[in-house]
């Protein structure tokens, strides 16, 4: 593909995927097994896509979101104060320096206007200077003087770096045409008109579809093609037509056209050079910096995010208080026995169910990584892990802080490894919420959705774990086969369990025949909680932990698998 300044299309709905398609089947004669596809894995070393949304980390400022990107993209061989003077430079050139310490913003914080938050996305993309740029909708939200400038900014950066441009927009204005150097119209995936910019009011004129004087062309063209108000349309040569007839007068005007001839001689020539494999060079930083990047900027948006995890953790020490008081001191009677075992129920599936709360920013997150990993900043192993490592202080802070306040307002066993194995059953349960949650989040981005599929499986896991009915009357297909063995609650309650009542007696029940006059822990946990006791509570909690990774792993899988056969479509030429 030889190097072009700027190209944009225009069509019924600004769609750059309809573009990429009508792209394709304009050259349907002339498709090998080299066609291009955006999102190959080496094509992603040289291309950008600036999605028509603006999908920003909302809690970092203009420098922050823009510093971040330029050390994940930019290669290490750039030392600390190239990549910031890179960053710098870029956000200069796209007129951001007035608002570069203001937050990008979000729900219930003000921030960045819409036209300046996409010069940011616009800004993150550029920063490597890549030889093949998509934007779609680039001028959305700015007003005409801004859109100039930033088209002007692009059509020279264009020129300096040798880059490719393509750009789908609604509404450009004069100006913003007179940039442009090639044009392409499209109405129902049909291409109307490909070709260079000055000539098209020519093409229009030929046809008998002038441009009215005193109007923006492009305005006149979208005009005569768009089918959404189907009416009919005045042609000083044919009096009255439908946009229908327009559109199929213009469709064989152009196919028949020098224009078109010369486009597809051009395809054949370059369909018939021998061009070797795209040279793979490396543009990123190394998986270690992506890595420290992703866990300082992860972490700086959970802290800044109230939602994420302060305002759980506020309601977790609220449920942590009320339980201790509706339990306090529940001490050592007959009576203790269920109390105990249905305060450490409440502890492992309802108290580690508020997880849920934080689906919402997991979404945001996640089509932050989606964005990104589409141009390649960095791959899906480097997001587990960053993701992974900046939430285990707040996990801890959650689980610590709440675990005591229940712990002592109880009256639980004393002992320190008791306490400590109470933390961490706590801690693994919250985690392992955190990954299903995650899990939702990167298969089921719709908010609601993800709500009901979280919860409505913890809820599956809750009933087989072995509390509301025991673990021998569950019924044998689907509640104990499987899901009473792959339910964390399983391993959360009997590790709990082990923990409390081994070395307890207790009280018999007066009416008892037979019983002695105490009962030992131990016997309560195998016949009437029908705990297996075959093993220690440290094996529960390894597998909480080994089901934590596994986890992971699936989060892994999921993205690195399902999601492409999503997202792929949607970008490939």
């Amino acid at each position: 593909m030889r190097s072009r300044p700027v190209m944009a299309n225009h069509d019924d709905n600004g769609n750059i995927k309809k573009f990429s398609n009508s792209f394709v089947n304009l050259f349907e004669k002339q498709k090998k097994k080299r066609d291009l596809q955006i999102y190959s894995p080496i094509y992603s070393f040289f291309k950008a896509y600036v999605t028509q949304d603006n999908i920003l980390t909302w809690t970092l400022t203009t420098r922050e979101a823009v510093y971040y990107s330029a050390q994940l993209q930019l290669p290490n061989t750039m030392s600390k104060a190239e990549k910031i003077d890179r960053a710098d430079r870029t956000i200069r050139e796209m007129g951001l320096q007035s608002c570069i310490d203001t937050r990008i913003g979000g729900w219930g914080s003000k921030g960045l206007s819409g036209g300046q938050q996409k010069r940011v996305s616009i800004c993150i993309e550029i920063l490597t200077r890549p030889k093949l740029l998509f934007l779609d909708e680039p001028t959305s939200g700015l007003d005409s003087a801004a859109s100039y400038y930033v088209m002007n900014r692009i059509a020279e950066l264009a020129k300096e770096y040798g880059m490719t441009v393509v750009a789908s927009m609604h509404q450009p204005s004069t100006e913003v045409c007179k940039l442009l150097d090639n044009l392409c119209l499209l109405s129902l995936g049909r291409t109307i008109y490909f070709g260079s910019s000055i000539a098209v009011n020519q093409f229009f004129a030929r046809n008998g579809f002038s441009s009215p004087g005193l109007q923006n062309p492009v305005d006149h063209y979208l005009r005569m093609i768009n089918t959404d108000f189907d009416e009919d349309i005045e042609s000083a040569a044919d009096g009255k037509t439908t946009t229908k007839e327009v559109i199929d007068k213009l469709v064989e005007s152009y196919t028949s056209s020098d224009t078109y001839d010369l486009i597809l001689r051009e395809v054949a020539q370059i369909n018939g050079q021998q061009i070797g494999m795209v040279e793979k060079k490396r543009r990123r930083g190394s998986f270690f910096i992506q890595c420290l990047v992703l866990t300082e900027r992860s972490f700086v948006n959970m802290h800044r995010d109230l939602g994420y995890y302060w305002l759980r953790l506020a309601i977790y020490i609220t449920l942590a208080f009320g339980l201790g008081t509706v339990f306090y001191n529940v001490g050592y009677s007959y009576t203790s026995i269920n109390a105990r075992a249905s305060m450490l129920m409440f502890v492992a599936s309802l108290l580690t169910l508020m997880s849920i709360g934080g689906f919402p920013s997991f979404v945001e997150e996640i089509k932050v990584f989606q964005r990104e990993r589409l141009n390649g900043h960095y791959g899906v192993a480097a997001f587990v892990v960053s993701n992974t490592a900046s939430s285990v202080l707040f996990l801890c802070l959650i689980a610590v802080i709440p675990g005591v306040i229940v712990y002592y307002l109880v009256g639980l066993q004393r002992g320190t490894e008791r306490f400590l194995y109470f933390i961490m059953v706590l801690f693994a349960s919250i985690m392992l919420v955190e990954g299903l949650m995650m899990i939702v989040a990167s298969l089921v981005p719709n908010f609601l959705m993800g709500l009901i599929i979280g919860a409505g499986t913890q809820g599956v896991m809750m009933l087989s774990g072995g509390f509301f009915r025991l673990p021998h009357d569950l019924p044998s297909i689907f509640w104990k086969y499987p899901m009473y063995y792959t339910s964390f609650h399983r391993y959360a309650y009997q590790g709990l369990y082990k923990n409390e009542f081994e070395g307890l007696k207790f009280p018999s029940n007066e009416l008892m025949k037979g019983g002695s006059s105490l009962i030992d822990g131990e016997t309560i946990l195998r016949h009437t909680w029908q705990v297996e006791m075959g093993y220690s509570k440290w094996i529960d909690l390894a597998v909480l932990f080994l089901m934590e990774y596994n986890k992971k792993k699936v989060i892994w899988y999921g993205i690195h698998e399902i999601e492409p056969v999503m997202l792929f479509p949607l970008i490939s030429i």
